[in-house]
């Protein structure tokens, strides 16, 4: 048991996969397969023609998404007109929902192109949409390396997507 202290104790056991490495994508490209699933399942939020919207598994803040082809392309100069297009608008509707549903006071959004980027699927192009509070980067991710999320991803993705 031990004595008692005054630390508070914060639960966040959906991260230790990711900490330990041990969750590996299934058999080839997750962000192929996110699709063929329900969207609760696969944590997406809408679906559009040639795009999806999806909740990002390792958040960085809540209501981080992304905005992804459907079609297996690497690189954003081998996207077609199309897809291009509907990238650039799910990530304009992404950020009007969010700023509806969370107040959101701004966004860091982009892509990481290739693995040296910082790319972690570099083989499947995604646009990365991260809300940003003032506040937000306290001590926990600059001293504990450990970032509070105070929503189940679950709950995210259903607010989100009433409101998409």
């Amino acid at each position: 048991m031990g004595v008692p202290d005054a630390l508070q104790r914060l639960w966040t056991p959906h991260r230790l996969a990711y900490v330990q490495g041990s969750k590996k994508p299934d058999e080839g490209c997750p962000f192929c397969h996110l699709p063929e699933k329900s969207d609760e399942d696969a944590l997406i939020l809408a679906r559009g023609k040639t795009v999806y919207a999806v909740l990002n598994l390792y958040p960085y803040n809540p209501g981080h998404l992304m905005a992804v082809p459907y079609r297996h392309v690497a690189d954003y100069t081998d996207l077609t007109a199309e897809e291009t297009v509907e990238v650039a608008e799910f990530t304009q509707h992404a950020m009007r929902v969010i700023r509806e549903v969370s107040s959101a006071h701004g966004f860091n959004i982009g892509m990481n192109q290739g693995v040296i980027a910082g790319a972690g699927i570099a083989a499947h192009l995604h646009q990365h949409v991260v809300p940003r509070w003032g506040g937000d980067a306290n001590f926990m991710p600059v001293i504990g390396h450990t970032k509070v999320l105070p929503q189940l991803l679950g709950e995210t993705r259903q607010l989100l997507a009433d409101a998409w």
